[in-house]
C-alpha cells in the first residue's frame, strides 16, 4: 500500500518535538532516544502491559495479530504454536503468550527449509527513512542476521515495523551500524509509511560482534556457526583468541559439527548410540554423564536424539532407558556436561519438562 501524496510528512510528534533533528555532530546517542520515547510513553500513559517500559520494546493496543519467534532464541529461532484441539478463545490468547510458546508449540529446525514472506520487528524508535532502534539487546538484529544464514529471508523480503505515532522520530545515519537492520514500512495506529529505505539489510551473523556468553545461551548459534565455518566463511568470535579449545577438547559446536550439508549425515550422527542396559557403571567416572529425567512413557530414543541435535548438544553416546523414563548422555569431560546441562534447562519432549543433572549428583540423592 503507497502512501497518500505527502502523508510521510507531518508526522505525529509528543508535545514539543523531539529537537535532536537528523544532523550529524549533534552527541545524540541511541540511548537518549530510547530515553526520551520510553519518558513520553510512560508520562502519556500509552503502553500497554507490561510496565514500565523502561527497557523494552513498547506495547499498545492497535488491533493487529502478530507472531514473534522463540522467546530469547533459548530453544530455537522459531517455534510453531500448536493449540490443543478445540481450543477456545481463551486458551488460543494464552497460545500467543511467552508460556504459550514454551507449552504449546513445537521448534522448526535448521533444516526445515523454511521461508518467510514477511519481516514484523518491535521497535523503542524508529525514523521515516527506515532507521531503527530496538531496546538495546540486539535480538532483532540477530534474529533477522540468523534468518539470512538459514536462507529463510532474502534482502527482498519486506521488513515492518509497529509503533506509536510518538515512535516516528528524525534518528541520524550515522547512529547505524552494519548490523542494524532497516524498515521498509512503518506502522501507526493512523498511518503507513513506505520509507523506500535503500540501505541493504545485513548479509547474514557478525561473527566477531558474537561474544562465548551469547553462544552458550543460544544454542542454534552453535550450529549456524558449523555450518558457516564448513562453507569456508570467518566464524572468529568476539574474543575467541582468548578462549581457544584445548587439544582434544570438543569444541562447542556440537551440533552440526561433523556435519555436511543439508540431508547429508555426519559421523557423530551414529555416535548417539541407543542401548538398554543399565546406567554408567559404579566404578566408571561420571563426571561427563549427564542424567535426563522424567521421559513421556511414550518417548522414543529418536525423539531424544533431534531434540539434542537442534539444541546443538549432541553426546558422544546415548545410554537409552526408555522404560525408566530415563537416559544418560556421556561427554568427553566435565565441562562439556555443565554446557550441556545449561543448554537442556527447560528442554521438553511433548507436554513435559526434563529433568537434567550431572549423573554423580542425581545418584548420590
Amino acid at each position: 500500500m503507497e502512501p497518500r501524496r505527502g502523508e510521510l510528512r507531518g508526522a505525529a510528534r509528543p508535545p514539543g518535538g523531539w529537537e535532536w533533528g537528523g544532523t550529524a555532530g549533534t552527541g545524540v546517542s541511541k540511548q537518549d532516544i530510547r530515553e526520551q520515547i520510553w519518558d513520553h510513553m510512560e508520562s502519556q500513559n500509552l503502553a500497554d502491559f507490561p510496565r514500565p517500559v523502561h527497557h523494552r520494546i513498547p506495547n499498545f493496543k492497535s488491533k493487529k495479530t502478530l507472531l514473534v519467534p522463540t522467546p530469547r532464541l533459548r530453544t530455537g529461532l522459531f517455534n510453531k504454536i500448536a493449540p490443543p484441539p478445540g481450543a477456545t478463545k481463551d486458551i488460543l490468547r494464552k497460545c500467543a503468550t511467552s508460556q504459550g510458546v514454551r507449552n504449546c508449540s513445537v521448534p522448526i529446525g535448521l533444516d526445515s527449509r523454511v521461508l518467510v514472506d514477511l519481516v514484523v520487528v518491535g521497535s523503542v524508535a524508529v525514523s521515516e527513512k527506515g532507521w531503527r532502534i530496538g531496546k538495546g539487546e540486539g535480538y532483532a538484529d540477530l534474529e533477522y542476521a540468523m534468518m539470512v544464514s538459514m536462507g529463510a529471508v532474502s534482502n527482498e523480503t519486506p521488513v515492518v515495523t509497529i509503533v506509536h505515532d510518538c515512535q516516528v522520530v528524525d534518528i541520524p545515519e550515522e547512529l547505524l551500524e552494519e548490523h542494524d537492520i532497516t524498515v521498509d514500512y512503518i506502522l501507526t495506529p493512523t498511518r503507513v509509511i513506505a520509507t523506500g529505505c535503500k540501505r541493504p539489510q545485513p548479509r547474514g551473523i557478525t561473527w566477531s560482534k558474537i561474544s562465548w556468553e551469547m553462544m552458550e545461551k543460544i544454542p542454534v548459534l552453535r550450529s549456524l556457526r558449523a555450518r558457516e565455518q564448513q562453507a569456508g566463511k570467518d566464524v572468529t568470535l568476539q574474543g575467541e583468541h582468548q578462549h581457544l579449545p584445548e587439544p582434544g577438547r570438543q569444541q562447542a559446536v556440537p551440533l552440526s559439527a561433523g556435519r555436511g550439508p543439508p540431508d547429508t549425515p555426519g559421523p557423530e550422527a551414529n555416535s548417539m548410540e541407543a542401548a538398554g542396559g543399565s546406567p554408567p557403571g559404579e566404578g566408571a567416572p561420571l563426571a561427563a554423564d549427564v542424567y535426563v529425567g522424567n521421559l513421556p512413557r511414550d518417548a522414543r530414543v529418536s525423539d531424544l536424539k533431534r531434540a539434542l541435535r537442534e539444541l546443538g548438544s549432541v553426546p558422544l553416546r546415548l545410554t537409552w532407558q526408555g522404560p525408566r523414563r530415563r537416559a544418560f548422555l556421556r561427554y568427553p569431560d566435565s565441562a562439556a556436561a555443565q554446557q550441556a546441562i545449561s543448554c537442556l534447562q527447560g528442554l521438553r519432549l511433548g507436554t513435559d519438562t526434563l529433568r537434567v543433572a550431572l549423573a554423580r549428583q542425581q545418584r548420590d540423592k
